[in-house]
């Protein structure tokens, strides 16, 4: 499919915030089991977990699959970058580049 360069610049950013939101995750928070159990009577005790509502590898396969997809979209803009030639209409912006 063909696509401007100006919407895979913006799925470009998508992408890299949506990594970056998968990122901050803290791991401990989410995945984090804690038991506790506490005597109410010689034959009677009161348990309390809390079971994590995500697995690890659901959240490691969403940011390998945002991850995935910045590449790609990242790697068509890095080659149209090197494809594409810009007219400046003055030499004096480009002189410090000259060999």
């Amino acid at each position: 499919m063909q696509y401007k360069l100006a919407e895979l610049l913006l799925r470009r950013k998508e992408l890299n915030e949506k990594t970056r939101q998968l990122e901050r995750i803290k791991t401990e928070a989410l995945f984090e089991t804690k038991a506790k159990r506490v005597n109410v009577t010689e034959s009677l005790d009161d348990i309390v977990a809390q079971v994590p509502k995500l697995t690890a590898s659901q959240v490691t396969a969403e940011y390998d699959y945002y991850a995935r997809q910045l590449r790609i979209v990242d790697s068509h803009i890095q080659q149209a970058n090197w494809q594409t030639e810009v007219t400046v209409e003055s030499d004096d912006v480009m002189a410090p580049y000259r060999a």
